[in-house]
């Protein structure tokens, strides 16, 4: 099994861009990546995205704080496309787990993509909500555990050992801080990771020799002294 690239992008002309590109599997958006790009109508936003991502799954998250119209906001999502996949958090802000919304949504036949999960006790409530069929995608937020000192790792076998009996279910790896990450999630038999555009173009810059990186790294270094006219 080889782990898939999804770009996570909510900029039109990124979009544009990175679905050309093979390597792409797909892509993920949240709310803050939408205002990001400047959107000001939601809806339409994701719609004009949709005119360009037509075959690729594409992830868009509610964003209400209240089970109902978190519910009234997937339907509305859904709607949207066949490639679509709904983004739920695992809870909402006031710390209460999501399940009821993911449990109806799930039983509906709706894609969903939860968000926001950092632990395999997470992961093992979710899959206690959901059925064997409707596909569901699990974003484990690696970069933002370790970025408070926490290892992400166990939590991600413990999840994905959780998840073998689920084949509906996918584990994607979120959240990323260097290239380095893809290897980290492809050893760990990861299903997806989602990417920001300049790792993707790094990671497409694979296998370089540790003397190419040396020359390279010394000719910047005198590319810069130079153009300071730097003298001792």
């Amino acid at each position: 099994m080889s782990i898939k690239i999804f770009c996570d992008i909510a900029d039109i002309n990124q979009i544009k861009k990175f679905n050309k590109k093979k390597i792409v599997k797909g892509f993920t958006t949240n709310p803050s990546l939408i205002r990001k790009a400047g959107a000001k109508d939601y809806k339409a936003y994701c719609k004009q995205i949709l005119k360009i991502c037509s075959k690729k799954p594409i992830s868009f998250e509610v964003f209400a704080d209240d089970f109902k119209n978190m519910l009234n906001q997937a339907y509305k999502i859904n709607s949207l496309g066949k490639n679509v996949y709904v983004k739920i958090p695992v809870c909402n802000s006031k710390g209460k787990f999501t399940g009821t919304v993911i449990k109806k949504l799930n039983n509906e036949n709706i894609k969903l993509n939860i968000t926001a999960v950092y632990s395999a006790s997470q992961t093992q409530k979710i899959l206690k909500k959901i059925n064997k069929k409707t596909k569901v995608i699990i974003s484990i937020f690696a970069g933002r555990a370790g970025d408070t000192g926490k290892d992400p790792i166990p939590q991600f076998k413990k999840s994905l050992k959780l998840a073998k009996k689920f084949k509906n279910v996918q584990i994607l790896w979120a959240s990323v801080r260097e290239p380095y990450n893809y290897l980290q999630a492809k050893q760990l038999k990861c299903h997806i990771i989602t990417v920001p555009p300049s790792t993707i173009e790094k990671i497409e810059k694979f296998g370089k020799s540790f003397y190419k990186l040396t020359i390279e790294t010394v000719k910047t270094f005198l590319i810069d002294s130079k153009k300071s006219k730097f003298k001792i």
